[in-house]
C-alpha cells in the first residue's frame, strides 16, 4: 500500500511530502506472581501521512498529518491525501525543508520470543521473601520494521527492537503493607541490569515500611543515585534542541560556557547512534536524518543544537538530528568518595520533576535515606527543591557511569545546598 501511497502524493499537488510505514511484531506477556496469566501476539502495520504546501509564494509552508490504514483502497487514500492538502493550508508556520541527506542502513535480524524468554528468565532470578515479593508483571517484546520515504529523495528501511517490564512489587509486615511500582524501557534486555533494578526496588519497599519523617535540614547536600539523574541531564539537553532555542526558551550559546563561576565537575553530553539494549537503536530519526556521534556539550560548552528539521532549518543547523541516544561524562570521584559525611540520599519520590524552562527541580520524598557520618536512617515526607542554574556549580559526578535505556549518566550525582522541607 506504500508505494501507491507514494505515487497518490506525487501526483497530489503536495509541494512536500513524506510517508512513514511501520510494522511491529510483539508478544505480551502477563504474569500474577510468577504464574502465567495471559498471552498474546500482535502484528500491526501503521501508515502516516504528512504533506506540505506552501503558502505566501513560498514565504511559508503548512503541514497536515493523518494515518491511512494498509487496508484502504485507492480511491479512500486518495480522498484523505487531497483533504490534507486543504488542511495543510491552515497551519502555516515560517519555510523550511525536509530532510535531503540519504541514508545507508545495515539492519540486524530480531528474535523476538528470545527478547521476551530473556525477560521472563531475569524476573524468575530476582530474588524475594515472604516480606518482599513481586505482585505482578507485564512483558511487552517487539520487533519493528519501519520505513521512511519524503520527497527529498530518502528511502530507508530499519529494523530495531522495542521492550517494556511493567512490574509491581509488595512490602509488608505485620501493620502494614505497601505497593510499588515500575516500568522498563530497552530493546533488547539486559539481565542483569533488571533484576538489580527490581532487587533494589523490593529494598526501598522494605525499608519504607519503617522510616522517620524527615528532619527540617532547610539546606543539604543531596545524592541522587536512581534513575531521577536522568532527569538532571536531559534538562541540559533540552537546552539544546532547537525548538527550545528558537522559540526563546533557552539561553544557552554554541560556544559559550553555560554556567559561571563553576566550583564542581562540567558537563558533557555526547548524542551517539547507538547503545547495548537500548530502544533507540535505529540509524535514522523520525524524518529520516542518520544517527551519528556528535557533542551536545563539552565541559559546560554548547557544541550543537539537534531537533527537527523544522526548527533545525531556522537556526540554520544542517549536520543533526533528534537525539535517541547519549552518554553523559563522568568526574573524578568515585562513588565512596562522594559518599561522605552528612547527605540526603532520596530514592522514591511521588514525582521528581525538573523544568526545562526555568530548571527548578521539586520532588515529594517517599523514601530517602540520612546519613550523617556515622549512621544511616531511613525517613519520609518533606520534598526537595532548587534550581539547577546555581546548584550544577558545585556538582559533582561520580566516576562510574550508569544505563537507563537510552542514556548512559553517572551513576551518583551529588548537589550541594539543595533545599530540603521535612516532615516534622
Amino acid at each position: 500500500m506504500t508505494d501507491k501511497i507514494i505515487e497518490l502524493l506525487k501526483q497530489s499537488g503536495a509541494d512536500a511530502w513524506s510517508v512513514t510505514d511501520k510494522i511491529t511484531e510483539g508478544w505480551e506477556f502477563y504474569f500474577i506472581k510468577h504464574q502465567l496469566d495471559q498471552n498474546r501476539v500482535r502484528d500491526v502495520e501503521h501508515i502516516t501521512v504528512e504533506v506540505f504546501k506552501k503558502l505566501e509564494d513560498g514565504k511559508f509552508i503548512g503541514k497536515a498529518s493523518e494515518e491511512i490504514a494498509p487496508t484502504a483502497s485507492v480511491e479512500e487514500a486518495k480522498k484523505i491525501i487531497d483533504a490534507l492538502c486543504v488542511r495543510a493550508t491552515f497551519a502555516p508556520n515560517p519555510y523550511y525543508e525536509l530532510n535531503k541527506e540519504k541514508v545507508e542502513v545495515e539492519n540486524k535480524s530480531i528474535d523476538v520470543p528470545k527478547m521476551a524468554q530473556d525477560f521472563i528468565e531475569a524476573l524468575q532470578q530476582v530474588p524475594e521473601t515472604s516480606g518482599e515479593d513481586i505482585n505482578s508483571y507485564e512483558i511487552f517484546a517487539e520487533s519493528n520494521k519501519k520505513r521512511y520515504v519524503n520527497s527529498e529523495g530518502i528511502d530507508v528501511t530499519v529494523t530495531y527492537p522495542k521492550s517494556m517490564v511493567e512490574v509491581v512489587v509488595n512490602a509488608r509486615n505485620k501493620e502494614h503493607e505497601i505497593e510499588l511500582y515500575r516500568m522498563y524501557e530497552a530493546g533488547t534486555c539486559d539481565k542483569d541490569h533488571l533484576v538489580k533494578e527490581i532487587s533494589n526496588t523490593l529494598k526501598f519497599g522494605k525499608d519504607r515500611l519503617d522510616t522517620k519523617p524527615t528532619p527540617n535540614l532547610s539546606k543539604a547536600t543531596v545524592i541522587f543515585s536512581t534513575n531521577d539523574v536522568e532527569q538532571i541531564f536531559k534538562w541540559a539537553a533540552l537546552n539544546l534542541h532547537a525548538a527550545y532555542k528558537y522559540m526563546g526558551y533557552s539561553k544557552w550559546e554554541l560556544g559559550k560556557e553555560v554556567l559561571e563561576d563553576v566550583k564542581g565537575d562540567k558537563i558533557t553530553i555526547k548524542a551517539v547512534k547507538e547503545l547495548p539494549n537500548s530502544s533507540e537503536n535505529y540509524a535514522i530519526d523520525a524524518e529520516g536524518a542518520a544517527f551519528k556521534d556528535m557533542y551536545l556539550v563539552k565541559d559546560n560548552v554548547p557544541k550543537c543544537y539537534w531537533g527537527d528539521a523544522q526548527f533545525r532549518y531556522y537556526l540554520g543547523v544542517k549536520d543533526s538530528y533528534i537525539v535517541g541516544n547519549f552518554t553523559a561524562e563522568g568526574g573524578e570521584l568515585t562513588e565512596k568518595e562522594l559518599r561522605s559525611g552528612s547527605y540526603l540520599e532520596p530514592v522514591e519520590f511521588s514525582d521528581f520533576s525538573v523544568n526545562p524552562i526555568t530548571g527548578e527541580i521539586a520532588g515529594e520524598i517517599r523514601l530517602a535515606y540520612l546519613h550523617d557520618g556515622n549512621s544511616v536512617t531511613a525517613v519520609s515526607g518533606g520534598s526537595v527543591s532548587g534550581n539547577l542554574n546555581e546548584l550544577m556549580k558545585n556538582v559533582r559526578f561520580s566516576k562510574e557511569l550508569k544505563q537507563y535505556n537510552n542514556v548512559v549518566v553517572p551513576s551518583v550525582v551529588k548537589l550541594e545546598n539543595v533545599t530540603i522541607a521535612g516532615a516534622e
